[in-house]
């Protein structure tokens, strides 16, 4: 059952100027720790950067939150299946909120261009077969 969608899209000319203003500051609210590694190893560290942020977004968007309510970017980190396709995982109270709304996986896509990222998620319940009925 699906709990709720969310969707954002980016400049990512806009992320490149937040980021060269403010820098490791910036790094530290948005990356998770295990992203900030990843970061690091990019070429085109602006665009990681405007994906994680548009993914970010939309997960906000789909907890029915935004970023707000203990729901923040750190608490959410996006990872790679060795298929490339991307996953999330989650922590502290916004693993807590998803909890609550009773979200037991997640469905997330990114696609970007040279200027634009979008992202689109989808939060869901996993229904066991004794309750689909």
């Amino acid at each position: 059952m699906i709990i709720g969608i969310g969707t954002d899209i980016v400049d990512v000319d806009r992320i490149a100027k937040v980021y060269l203003r403010q820098g490791q500051a910036f790094v530290n609210r948005l990356l998770s720790t295990e992203e900030r590694s990843e970061l690091d190893t990019q070429h085109y560290p602006e665009r990681f950067l405007a994906k994680r942020w548009a993914l970010k977004e939309a997960v906000s968007k789909a907890l029915g939150t935004g970023i707000a309510q203990g729901v923040c970017f750190k608490d959410m980190t996006i990872g790679h299946k060795s298929s490339g396709q991307p996953f999330l995982q989650l922590a502290g109270k916004t693993l807590e909120k998803a909890k609550e709304l009773g979200i037991t996986d997640w469905s997330i896509s990114v696609s970007d261009e040279k200027h634009h990222t979008v992202a689109f998620v989808i939060a869901e319940q996993r229904i066991s077969p004794s309750t689909a009925g």
